[in-house]
């Protein structure tokens, strides 16, 4: 991996390689790296892995087994822009399966307790349109939504 911009590290106990295997399996122009593992030397057991870098949809990320000190929440989410409601509904199906939990808005949690906001182009230009009424309406609609529906986000701004 290149030195340069920034890299995402996300720390799981014991799953990291499993987790950049699964998310290289989700989303496209996504690749396996690197893969670390202890030596003799430790920490860990001589040969498991400690960190596999990857690149999930052109961004890169390092997958770290630091243990079970930390724990994923909602305070850092990833969000997904998606082109049409196939991929919305791609990418719902793919990260909820296997005890992943949907969310409310948009929202959901991983398999491994990770936050994702699959969210359809044009919704934040619909939420904060200028005209108040418009982006009311589909604020309320997205606010009653798990999985969001683009056609329906539409009918509320349109007022239908």
């Amino acid at each position: 991996m290149a030195t340069e911009g920034f890299t995402t590290c996300l720390w799981f106990d014991g799953q990291a390689e499993e987790a950049a295997h699964y998310y290289v399996s989700v989303f496209k122009n996504s690749s396996i790296g690197r893969i670390g593992r202890y030596t003799e030397a430790g920490p860990g057991p001589a040969g498991s892995v400690i960190a596999v870098d990857f690149t999930a949809n052109g961004h890169r990320f390092v997958a770290l087994n630091g243990g079970p000190q930390f724990k994923f929440n909602e305070a850092i989410s990833f969000q997904i822009h998606c082109r049409d409601q196939e991929e919305v509904d791609h990418y719902w199906a793919k990260l909820t399966e296997n005890g992943g939990e949907p969310g409310p808005c948009g929202w959901l949690k991983d398999k491994y307790g990770v936050s994702w906001q699959v969210i359809p182009d044009g919704l934040i230009d619909m939420i904060g349109d200028p005209d108040p009424e418009k982006a009311a309406r589909t604020t309320r609609a997205m606010l009653a939504m798990g999985k969001l529906d683009i056609a329906a986000l539409k009918r509320a701004y349109a007022g239908e």
